[in-house]
């Protein structure tokens, strides 16, 4: 067995920078001469601007410059882009409304910036933001999803009648209905997909300088080359080379710390304008007020089966919540980026999809980890659940009558996927088996007479992964031996230092310590899709071993020339070039010493990409068993059983951390967390720790982990991609145990202890 390489369980590399306070996070930086940002934000949720004073704040002690949105349109700032599309189904695009970095003649949510102050400190900056006075003429506002569309509802945009962005359709919608026409059973679930704030560890932030007629941007974030393309494209008028964008190590991401931010965008015009960096960091309150949130779905199925109970047909209707304005991704998240799974594990026939996606006073909505494959996932899942329990079919049973069979692989569902490979039934079997399926009734009985109310269930998922642009990689030796990866890719957490060195010792068999992994800089590493989708070890992983495999074949030339052989002649095995059948041969290190310029420079520097054609199907089955107080609602996680298909594993340990990683922000929509606006104010209720409630590690049940790994057919390295799969399989199937447990055909997200005692109060005599 090799000591480090792939599917090993080591260590992570970083965690040593990280343990020893090395580690170098965006507000351990400042740049000589920075100022500080703070940016005044809406009070209201709805308002017509009218003119903004900025005299006393420009008076006040060390303040610098306050700027305004019509500061940044009078500049030649551009607005920010929505960067996805959804069409209409008559074909027509979808309305992307204007978004400025600062607020020009209306503020849509509560918290959007409508200026920025720079000062010498942050007091400064605060005191001077009390100075400015703002003329608001406050207008009625819609928070509420079903509301949106209502004929009552105030109107966002001119543009948009009746608060709509898009009327999106996929899947047929004639063999839809005459399906459900003709079926023998239907069943009809309308359910909630709750809103959720990202709070990632570290908050978002940026600092802003203007160097060497370079605008520089450094960030914490997913990915440097999607910031830079986001501010060309229109925002700032200028050359690529004009633009620079750096992050260092990541405090979490999960989607939110993808996209380029309106405060990225005013700090750097501030920088430009005066000659000085520009450090923000948000404080939690403005996290919870600006950052993209996520989920906030009404959806309504209805479906068909058969006598057998096998499904003949599938009808999905979706509102899906926008906010205020379009963040990057938010049409794609809503549409093509979960829609496609909504059948998830199972045979269906015939099916169409309605979203419509609306505009609220609310904050944007965009990608939040898994990024429309969990609310597909919740829907069909509580589905299934909900129509075994009215057609009188166990959950396991009703399942193994729909489930995709391994000998159907690859298989084309309706709505467009091809699962290349997946053992679905047999992972559920063995997820059964493995949590005691048999003894779950004696456990029960003996909770009840404690006066608990315990409940099992669980949720098949599948997701799509690991697709999207091409990722490259850059292997630089030098006359040492030691080598510099840089890939495209951003860890914000997931230990890709660790698990990029894996695969390239995999095929160099070097030290890993004579390894440096580069990422996060756009003028060292010219390319990069960043970190989403679950995409940067699948993805960035096969470009790695790519690159290696050339560097691999590049480096024996020069073997062969140095050992006087051909090059057909010469093996690579054990990191040693040798002469097929004799013993002389030259270590990877003494090849790269002796290729190497005498002059100075890298021995070997080679570039190679993978361009994912298909995407991956993680899938796997989450068992859940719950505890429920029946005086008080307060519910415990007892038991917890994943089974998991992630295809070839780069390093279990890793991999472990991911799935603990989801289960936790799956439990924490599931049952403890939840955006909630006023509905009459438009005030976010929930702008805090105090009022959002976050897992803590007494809410995270210890888990049973166990893989069965089918080899995914679409990928090089045979990987599947992992790190989404906790957040999409946990909330359904917590949630069918809760309903199990209460012995209800539905209680939506999420499931509080004051939920469920109303629930119970509603049900007691």
């Amino acid at each position: 067995m090799k000591k480090f390489g792939i599917g090993q369980p080591a260590a992570r590399f970083e965690d040593r920078r990280f343990l020893t306070g090395a580690g170098s996070y965006l507000d351990d930086e400042n740049l000589p001469g920075q100022a500080v940002g703070v940016f005044l934000r809406s009070p209201h949720a709805h308002a017509r601007l009218g003119g903004i004073d900025v005299s006393a704040a420009l008076a006040g002690d060390g303040v610098l410059g306050v700027f305004t949105g019509p500061d940044l349109r009078a500049a030649g700032v551009g607005d920010l882009p929505c960067m996805a599309d959804a069409p209409n189904a008559d074909g027509s695009p979808c309305y992307k409304p204007p978004r400025p970095a600062l607020a020009i003649g209306r503020v849509r949510h509560v918290g959007e910036p409508v200026a920025l102050i720079v000062a010498e400190t942050r007091a400064q900056a605060l005191d001077a933001a009390e100075a400015i006075f703002v003329d608001y003429e406050e207008l009625p506002s819609v928070v509420e999803t079903g509301a949106a569309m209502n004929g009552d509802a105030p109107r966002l945009w001119d543009e948009a009648p009746g608060n709509r962005c898009f009327d999106w359709h996929d899947g047929d919608a004639e063999a839809a209905a005459s399906a459900l026409e003709g079926a023998a059973h239907r069943v009809e679930l309308e359910l909630v997909n709750n809103r959720l704030a990202p709070n990632s560890m570290e908050p978002r932030g940026a600092i802003a300088s203007f160097e060497d007629g370079r605008l520089v941007l450094r960030v914490s974030c997913q990915g440097v080359h999607y910031i830079k393309r986001i501010l060309l494209s229109g925002i700032f008028d200028c050359a690529e080379e004009d633009i620079r964008v750096i992050c260092k190590d990541v405090g979490g991401g999960f989607g939110a710390k993808i996209f380029c931010y309106p405060e990225y965008v005013a700090a750097l015009h501030a920088a430009r304008t005066l000659g000085r960096p520009v450090k923000w960091v948000a404080e939690r309150g403005e996290s919870f007020l600006s950052d993209s949130h996520g989920r906030d779905h009404v959806t309504r199925l209805e479906a068909g089966f058969d006598n057998e109970f096998r499904f003949t047909g599938l009808r999905v209707s979706t509102i899906a919540n926008l906010g205020s304005s379009l963040s990057p991704f938010s049409p794609f998240v809503a549409t093509s980026a979960g829609v496609p799974m909504l059948s998830g594990c199972y045979r269906v026939p015939a099916a169409h999809v309605r979203v419509q996606g609306v505009f609220t006073n609310t904050a944007p909505v965009d990608a939040y980890r898994g990024a429309g494959r969990p609310e597909a996932i919740y829907a069909i899942e509580r589905l299934m659940d909900f129509a075994g329990r009215r057609l009188g079919v166990s959950p396991g049973e009703f399942r193994r009558r729909n489930l995709i069979g391994a000998a159907e692989m690859p298989f084309r569902t309706v709505l467009g996927s091809t699962y290349d490979s997946g053992e679905f039934q047999q992972i559920l079997d063995l997820a059964l088996e493995r949590s005691d399926r048999d003894g779950f009734e004696s456990r029960r009985i003996a909770a009840l007479q404690r006066g608990k109310l315990r409940g099992y269930g669980f949720a098949s998922y599948i997701e799509r992964c690991s697709g999207g642009a091409p990722e490259q990689a850059r292997l630089i030796v030098g006359a040492d031996g030691h080598i510099d990866l840089h890939i495209g890719t951003m860890s914000n957490g997931q230990g890709h230092e660790t698990a990029f060195r894996q695969i390239l010792c995999e095929y160099l068999e070097v030290d890993p310590e004579r390894i440096t992994v580069v990422q996060g800089d756009t003028d060292i590493i010219p390319r990069g899709g960043g970190t989403a989708g679950s995409r940067s070890v699948p993805v960035g992983g096969a470009a790695i071993a790519a690159c290696a495999r050339k560097l691999i074949r590049v480096a024996a030339g020069k073997a062969a020339e140095l050992l006087e052989a051909a090059v057909e002649d010469i093996r690579f095995e054990a990191g040693r070039y040798h002469i097929a059948g004799t013993d002389r041969g030259l270590s990877f290190a003494e090849v790269a010493f002796r290729a190497a310029p005498q002059g100075g420079g890298p021995a070997f520097d080679e570039i190679d990409e993978f361009a994912p054609g298909q995407a991956t199907y993680p899938n796997g089955v989450h068992v859940v068993e719950v505890e429920i107080d029946r005086g008080t609602g307060a519910l415990d996680l007892v038991r917890y059983t994943v089974v998991d298909d992630f295809g070839q594993v780069i390093n279990p340990d890793l991999l472990l951390g991911q799935v603990h990683g989801g289960i936790a922000q799956g439990l924490g929509q599931a049952l403890l967390e939840d955006c909630h606006y006023d509905p009459q104010s438009g005030q976010l209720l929930t702008a805090s720790f105090m009022d959002y409630a976050m897992p803590r590690a007494d809410d995270c049940p210890d888990t049973d982990f166990s893989l069965r790994l089918a080899p995914c057919k679409t990928n090089p390295l045979g990987i599947k991609g992992a790190g989404e799969a906790g957040a999409i399989g946990a909330p359904p199937a917590i949630m069918n145990a809760v309903a199990d447990a209460l012995d209800a055909d539905h209680i939506d997200m999420p499931a509080t202890p004051r939920s469920i005692w109303k629930h119970l109060r509603k049900l007691a005599p």
